[in-house]
């Protein structure tokens, strides 16, 4: 591939400097054995984006040239009429109206047409053909009417983004052409250095990717409240309203006001695969629903909650799009409010549906089966997908299912799982770097904490016993150990007493 014209600094784009004009050997067919020789020499022909590698020939009605790459050079040319398109030509007028002619027989009758010669492209009499292979070779030295030079012209639009901007953008730079689509949206997240090429690398992106209409990027700014970045647009239309679509889910969303990110939908995938149809999810930090809109098309029963007043506007309207808002129950509160509540809003509401003919017609709409007995439904799954701070509301957990006992089935029941997204910071010694990933930590939730008493104020620091299991009987895990260690020590010279050391574990 020919690449285009170097315009290093260029800070507003002018399409018009990427125009240039080149000159290439060809190799002059016979129009019929197009197909062959383009399968014989697939490897050796010339190839730019939105540029045929197939001429016709001004020559000749019945011949074709074949463009090879740009590294086959010219040895010597001339101006002399070339002998075997002479011959070809000759042998082409000589064709009667039966398709026969004096000298052979065509595989294919050809009509009789009027032929006039002018040499327009200059004959090519020796190539360099080093950088072809040698089957290739064989071919046209058997076949081919000879080599010509043929002039292409190249302009803005025979070259991607990459290219563009490489021939633009400071020498051994690393080109930022990678995005995020979000529907007709771009993300991207330049790095400093590329700041001042901004705009130009904008409006590149949007000239090669014909779905784009818009283009932004991420900027420093940051809402500490819903944790979504603030857009910088760099180019196309100010529409921020978006649509995605992830597995067989919609999605439509405000990407100025919400949180998206279309490279979690793995993640958000395996999770589902985790629910079984019928359970019951509690969706911590729900966003615009991606773990709950797919959740309840499987046939969940979700409660979905977001603090960001605009996500749980979008949460609402993606239930309503994909048609399964009689399985989300959406809320807008804090998230360790909504943890407490949301045990009790359960039992509430399925205790409603077991003891009201019309609720439970409307649950058997919901779940496919009614509720026979006021039994506590507990919680299959807690998504807790707030990396950035969603261990600080663990300790919301604590004390869940305190004095619950009596209206839970058994004391063997399975307590719910919960699922963690966090970051972490790791440092990579090898290439001495700094790296932030994101785990999601999934973990039984503890007799012991469930079960115990709820903490007076909460927590700030949450410690995590991710290899304890609920072995023992929830009456046993209610009560904190204590133990009281007596040390009698006598001094002559002091007075004699006893010294008690409560130890807490």
């Amino acid at each position: 591939m020919i690449p285009p014209p170097i315009h290093r600094g260029m800070k507003i784009l002018q399409r018009e400097l990427f125009r240039i004009k080149v000159e290439l050997v060809g190799v002059r067919i016979a129009a019929n054995s197009t197909a062959k020789f383009l399968k014989v020499l697939k490897d050796d022909l010339f190839h730019q984006p939105k540029m045929k590698n197939v001429a016709n020939d001004p020559e000749s009605k019945d011949t074709r040239i074949i463009l090879l790459k740009s590294e086959v050079q010219s040895l010597e040319q001339t101006n002399k009429q070339n002998s075997k398109l002479k011959e070809f030509i000759e042998l082409k007028s000589s064709i009667n109206q039966f398709g026969f002619s004096r000298y052979t027989v065509f595989q294919k009758p050809i009509s009789q047409e009027a032929i006039s010669f002018h040499v327009i492209n200059p004959t090519i009499e020796q190539i360099d053909d080093a950088n072809i292979s040698q089957e290739s070779r064989d071919l046209i030295s058997h076949e081919a009417l000879g080599f010509v030079k043929h002039t292409v012209e190249l302009d803005y639009g025979n070259w991607g983004a990459d290219d563009i901007l490489k021939a633009i953008l400071p020498e051994d730079s690393e080109v930022p052409s990678s995005f995020t689509q979000i529907g007709h949206i771009a993300h991207m997240n330049l790095r400093d250095e590329f700041l001042p090429w901004k705009k130009i690398i904008g409006q590149v992106i949007l000239d090669k990717n014909p779905k784009i209409k818009t283009v932004v990027n991420k900027t420093d700014i940051i809402d500490t409240t819903f944790r979504f970045f603030s857009m910088e647009i760099l180019a196309g239309i100010d529409n921020m309203i978006a649509e995605v679509k992830e597995g067989n889910c919609r999605f439509r969303l405000d990407f100025s006001q919400v949180y998206w990110n279309s490279r979690l939908h793995s993640e958000h995938e395996r999770l589902v695969n985790l629910f079984k149809k019928g359970d019951h999810i509690c969706d911590v930090f729900a966003g615009i629903g991606p773990f709950a809109v797919p959740a309840a098309k499987k046939g969940c029963i979700v409660y979905a909650n977001d603090l960001n007043p605009i996500s749980y506007k979008y949460l609402q309207e993606n239930g309503v799009l994909n048609k399964v808002q009689s399985r989300i129950f959406s809320y807008n509160m804090d998230g360790r409010d909504f943890i407490r509540k949301i045990v009790k809003d359960l039992h509430a509401t399925l205790a409603i549906a077991a003891t009201t003919t019309t609720s439970a017609a409307i649950s058997k709409s919901i779940t496919g089966s009614t509720f026979k007995t006021q039994r506590f439904q507990m919680f299959d799954h807690f998504v807790m997908n707030l990396p950035a701070t969603a261990i600080e509301f663990l300790d919301a957990f604590k004390g869940l299912y305190h004095e619950m006992e009596s209206v839970i089935d058994s004391p063997l029941t399975e307590l719910p799982m919960i699922h963690c997204h966090c970051f972490s910071k790791i440092h990579f010694v090898r290439s001495v770097a700094p790296n932030k990933d994101m785990y999601c930590v999934s973990f039984r939730l503890n007799a012991s904490v469930a079960f115990g008493a709820v903490p007076s104020k909460p927590e700030i620091s949450v410690s995590l016993g991710l290899t304890e299991q609920a072995d023992n009987d929830h009456e046993e895990a209610r009560e904190r150990k204590k133990r009281k260690v007596e040390v009698n020590s006598a001094d002559d010279d002091h007075n004699n007493g006893t010294n008690e050391i409560e130890e807490k574990y």
